[in-house]
């Protein structure tokens, strides 16, 4: 093939020198006459960019075979990837160098993106120039800055990262599938230039080196099970209304469309048997959801028997149940060729198609039928209508994003700040000089998945030591009762021996989560979080004022004839307070709570030893006490749960309200109903996460109790 390259026989010949003989390589008997056959072109094309993509300037007989023999291994160069390019006047051109038309035609995302940053541009000189004449740009910076970090709760954080696990698994899969694809453009290539090499070497084990090359490019499918876990086990326990079921069930139906169709022809028969047993398994599961009026429909994904498996599987037998396991059966067919090379040249290949379809299918019970063809026709417009459907989804996400911070009662102090710094995002993104060209084109690179994949790893592990932390030294129900701490932990150990050492015995019932009854003492309150107020304050005082009656609420009149009590209260603060607003409603407060030991004596007397202030206990208490902890009078005999930590065996230990009821309280002052803390149930969401992988790999035919 090099001497067909080579007609001169000289030592060593110039790149371009090959490049202009490369048509020389499928003439036998001359030029032969008529069109050339789009196999020959394509050999053609592969074998310039074999020769373009050496770096060196020259090339000899043993760089050459050097060249092939890696390719025969498997070893391609990166630049065969790229896809063919028709010819035509214009091929090679830049975009700028196009007229207005060609580039319409040929670039329209290159169009849209320069008349993007030319509007962006001018939006944000203009509102740079806005902002600066009216609002100070840095004091209002700093005030998101400390307005943000003042609201990241433990509720945030439950609620936020389980889907911020889920979009970017979601998007790296999205990624390593089109790597996917490239990489079966590559195959093309690959079988291309080995049909060429074998008319010069009919020896050539050509199966082997399709082995070595299915071996050479396993690392995107490695990913993209890596993805789908951190998919699987991230889905359920994030917020279903913060993700587009019906959206992304319609990317799943399309990806696992592709990627069958980019599957290697050698293992058809076996995958396409496969992808027909798991759509039909698929399809009766949804049986289910049919109205009970439709005859025998039912008996088609009816679970005929359950039989358990241990304690926590269950086997289910029914008619998808037989389809998955011949499923399986197929799955074991294809690992099985090629002496069980198959595995990584057909049956991981083939995982991509079987995880994008479960994925559908799980996503799709999420979805509703006006969602998909809202999906649909959302999709099908996103060819026509880029502009309009970017402006609409930033719309969309912009109300959801509102109706959200309706919720917290922050929304005004939200709005007033994001509007204020959106001339300054403008103004950074037009200064990015980043293209959205360059970003899609980036996506094929196992760099951002790579990226994607440790972040993501890096907050599992992070929430991971922090449930560890939290739960795992609790012990629930604890028949622990205060008497008997008391007299382990109290007064009594404490002349026994002393209090360092009572302390060091009593650290063993540290996370016994306990429920006593003890008499309510007294409430105060230890700290006041306002950052709303906070964030006002720093505001000049005119502004501030202004900011502080939007958003805050007006003191009352004080019309000495028309006042309640608490208008009266508030009337003789107003004008100490010398303002004639307030924010108060933002106000989160910390209480601090003391119990003394319940009474035990005849009539209800104390005994010196029951009214000793030394056995009594802090607790703790969240802003979501604050209604019942402001209705309790001092004697209240109340019934409290909370977990002990920290201080044991001292004098006056503190622990954390997590429930409290009121046993003698009138119904008006406080509600009869139990007050219990917010408190995620970590090992639930655990347990949840499990069960949904579990379910998602072996469902319909076994499930995880």
């Amino acid at each position: 093939m090099y001497w067909k390259l080579n007609p001169k026989k000289k030592k060593q010949l110039s790149v371009s020198e090959l490049l202009e003989n490369v048509g020389q390589v499928n003439a036998e008997d001359g030029e032969q006459p008529g069109p050339i056959p789009k196999a020959a072109q394509k050999e053609r094309r592969v074998l310039e960019r074999l020769v373009s993509s050496e770096s060196k300037s020259y090339i000899a007989l043993d760089d050459f075979v050097e060249i092939t023999k890696k390719y025969a291994k498997g070893v391609v160069p990166s630049n065969l990837f790229f896809h063919d390019d028709d010819d035509d006047e214009y091929a090679g051109k830049a975009p700028e160098e196009l007229p207005l038309q060609q580039k319409i035609m040929k670039y329209p995302l290159h169009v849209i993106m320069e008349l993007k940053e030319y509007l962006i541009d001018m939006a944000s000189k203009a509102g740079m120039h806005w902002l600066s004449t009216i609002m100070p740009t840095h004091h209002i910076n700093a005030l998101i800055f400390f307005f943000i970090i003042s609201n990241l709760t433990i509720d945030f954080f439950a609620f936020f990262i389980p889907l911020v696990i889920f979009y970017l698994s979601f998007i790296s899969m999205v990624i390593c599938t089109l790597k996917v694809f490239q990489d079966s453009k590559a195959w093309e290539n690959f079988r291309a230039l080995t049909d060429l090499l074998l008319r010069f070497e009919p020896n050539l084990d050509v199966e082997q080196a399709e082995v070595n090359f299915g071996w050479n490019h396993l690392e995107p499918y490695l990913y993209f099970l890596i993805s789908v876990f951190f998919v699987i086990f991230s889905f359920p326990i994030s917020d279903r209304h913060w993700i587009p079921c019906s959206e992304l069930a319609v990317i799943s139906i399309f990806f696992t469309i592709t990627s069958y169709l980019s599957l290697s022809t050698s293992a058809e028969p076996y995958t396409r048997r496969a992808l027909m047993t798991e759509v039909a398994a698929g399809a009766l599961t949804f049986l289910q959801l049919l109205p009970e009026s439709v005859p025998y429909v039912h008996l088609l994904s009816k679970t005929f028997f359950t039989l358990p498996v241990g304690h926590f599987i269950v086997f289910h037998f029914s008619l998808p149940c037989i389809f998955f396991i011949y499923l399986f059966y197929l799955f074991f067919r294809m690992a099985q060729l090629r002496n069980f090379k198959g595995v990584y040249c057909y049956l991981v290949p083939y995982l991509v198609c079987f995880m994008w379809w479960e994925l559908s299918v799980v996503i799709l019970r999420e979805s509703t039928t006006i969602g998909l063809i809202r999906a649909s026709i959302g999709y099908f417009f996103f060819l026509f209508a880029l502009p309009i459907l970017l402006v609409g989804i930033v719309i969309i996400f912009l109300v959801n994003f509102m109706k959200w911070f309706l919720t917290l009662e922050l929304t005004k102090i939200v709005v007033t700040l994001v509007l204020c710094t959106v001339p300054l995002l403008l103004r950074w993104w037009s200064k990015a000089n980043y293209s959205a060209l360059e970003m899609f084109k980036s996506l094929t690179k196992s760099s951002i998945v790579k990226l994607i994949l440790v972040w993501i790893t890096a907050i599992v592990m992070f929430c991971w030591v922090y449930v560890y932390r939290s739960e795992g030294m609790k012990v629930y129900n604890s028949t622990l009762t205060w008497q008997q701490y008391s007299f382990v932990c109290g007064p009594r150990a404490w002349k026994e021996t002393n209090m360092a050492r009572t302390q060091i015995l009593c650290s063993h019932l540290e996370g016994h989560r306990v429920t006593w009854t003890g008499r309510f003492k007294y409430v105060r309150v230890t700290d006041i979080d306002n950052s709303a107020e906070s964030a006002v304050n720093m505001l000049p005082l005119f502004v501030g004022d202004w900011m502080r009656c939007l958003y805050g609420e007006a003191y009352p009149q004080c019309d000495p004839q028309n006042v309640t009590i608490e208008e009266e209260e508030l009337c003789r603060l107003k004008f100490l307070s010398k303002h004639s607003c307030h924010m108060k409603k933002f106000d989160r407060y910390k209480f601090e709570i003391s119990v003394g030991m319940p009474l035990n004596g005849k009539n209800g007397n104390r005994t010196f030893e029951e009214d000793d202030v030394t056995k009594d206990i802090v607790l703790k208490a969240s802003n979501e006490f604050k209604t019942v902890l402001l209705s309790l009078r001092q004697g209240s005999v109340i019934e409290f749960s909370t977990i002990l930590e920290g201080r044991l065996g001292s004098k006056w230990p503190v622990f954390e309200l997590k429930a409290i009821s009121c046993l003698n309280c009138i119904a008006k002052l406080t509600p009869s109903s139990r007050h219990v803390k917010i408190e995620h149930d970590w090992r639930r969401n655990v347990h949840t996460a499990i069960k949904f992988a579990f379910d998602f790999f072996f469902s319909p035919f076994l499930s995880a109790v």
